[in-house]
C-alpha cells in the first residue's frame, strides 16, 4: 500500500522545492533568506539550487507547476506575498493535482492496483466514487463469504445459478452494479463462487434491481434464488411483501406493473417458454438479502 501523501513528499516537493530555490537565488536572495522563507536549512538549498536533489521530470515539466513557482518567487522576493499565502497557494495546487491530474497518476503508477478503477478519482473524497465503489465491493464480498458458510443454500440456486449483486446510490446501468463475475452455482451440494465481485458483470440480476429501481424501489441489493410457493409463502410469513411480474414480458415494463401498487422486498416470476422460475429478494444491500435468505427453510 502506498499513500498519496507518500508521492507528494517524495516525488513532488523535492522537485518543488528544487525549482522554487533555484528561481528565488536567481532573484539574488541569498541562501539564507531563501533558507527562511522555505522553511529549510542553507545546506538544503545548496542542493535544490545546485541539482543535489533529484528532480521528477514530469513535476519539473507541468506548466502549472512552472507559473506558480515563477508568481510565488516573485511574490516573495518582492515581498508582496507571505509565507503564508504560497503555502496555502502550493496546497492548492498539490490538491487540484491529487484529483484525476499529475499527481493522481504518479499515485497509480506507485501503487497498480489503483489502475483497476476507471475514471478520474480524489482519493482524500470521502463521498467520492472511489471509496463508495470499494465499499460496496466490499459488500458484495462479505454477503458472499457468509452465503457459502451458510448450510443448505446450495439446494436454493437455481439451474441458472444466482447472483448477488449491489448498485451504486446512483446506479443507472449494469455497469454499476457490484455482482460475481459468471453466476454462484451449485457444484454438488456446495455453493461455488468463481471470482471476487466486480461492477458490470450481471446482466440479469442486475437488471431486474434496476427494473425495480426506476419503479420506485429504495433497493440497492438483490439475490435470486429458485422459486417455490413455499418459499414465497415463507417469505410472506416472515413479513416481507411480495410481488409477481410476468416473466415473458418486457422486464422493465413487467416490473414497474408488479411494483404499481407500492414498494415489495420480493419480486418472483414463475416461469415462461424457456424460462426458469425464479425469486428475487431486495434489499437495502448485500448483507439485508443475504440474511433474509439464511432465514428461509430448506
Amino acid at each position: 500500500m502506498r499513500f498519496i501523501e507518500e508521492v507528494v513528499v517524495e516525488e513532488f516537493l523535492p522537485t518543488f522545492r528544487s525549482l522554487l530555490a533555484g528561481e528565488l537565488r536567481e532573484r539574488d536572495l541569498t541562501q539564507s533568506e531563501v533558507a527562511d522563507l522555505l522553511g529549510i536549512s542553507q545546506s538544503a538549498v545548496s542542493k535544490y539550487a545546485h541539482g543535489g536533489v533529484e528532480v521528477d521530470d514530469d513535476v519539473a515539466g507541468d506548466d502549472r507547476v512552472r507559473e506558480l513557482v515563477e508568481t510565488l518567487a516573485d511574490g516573495l522576493a518582492g515581498d508582496e506575498m507571505t509565507r503564508v499565502q504560497a503555502l496555502v497557494e502550493a496546497e492548492v495546487l498539490i490538491r487540484r493535482l491529487e484529483r484525476g491530474d499529475l499527481l493522481a497518476r504518479l499515485h497509480e503508477a506507485a501503487f497498480p492496483p489503483l489502475a483497476e478503477f476507471e475514471g478520474s478519482f480524489d482519493v482524500h473524497d470521502p463521498d467520492g466514487r472511489l471509496r463508495t465503489t470499494e465499499r460496496v465491493r466490499a459488500s458484495v464480498r462479505r454477503g458472499v463469504a457468509t452465503l457459502e458458510n451458510t448450510g443448505g443454500f446450495a439446494a436454493l440456486i437455481p439451474a441458472v445459478g444466482s447472483n448477488l449483486v449491489e448498485a451504486l446510490p446512483d446506479a443507472t446501468t449494469v455497469d454499476d452494479v457490484a455482482a460475481v463475475p459468471g453466476r454462484i452455482l451449485d457444484v454438488k451440494g456446495t455453493a461455488t463462487v468463481p471470482g471476487d465481485p466486480e461492477f458490470g458483470v450481471s446482466g440479469h440480476v442486475a437488471s431486474v434491481l434496476l427494473a425495480a429501481r426506476d419503479a420506485g424501489s429504495p433497493a440497492r441489493a438483490a439475490l435470486n434464488v429458485r422459486y417455490e410457493p413455499s418459499l414465497v409463502a415463507d417469505l410472506e410469513a416472515r413479513g416481507h411483501e411480495t410481488a409477481e411480474f410476468d416473466a415473458e414480458a418486457d422486464l422493465e415494463p413487467a416490473v414497474a406493473a408488479a411494483l404499481a401498487d407500492g414498494p415489495a422486498g420480493v419480486l418472483y416470476q414463475t416461469g415462461g417458454f424457456g424460462v426458469e422460475p425464479i425469486c428475487y429478494v431486495l434489499g437495502a444491500d448485500a448483507g439485508e438479502v443475504v440474511a433474509a435468505v439464511r432465514e428461509l427453510r430448506r
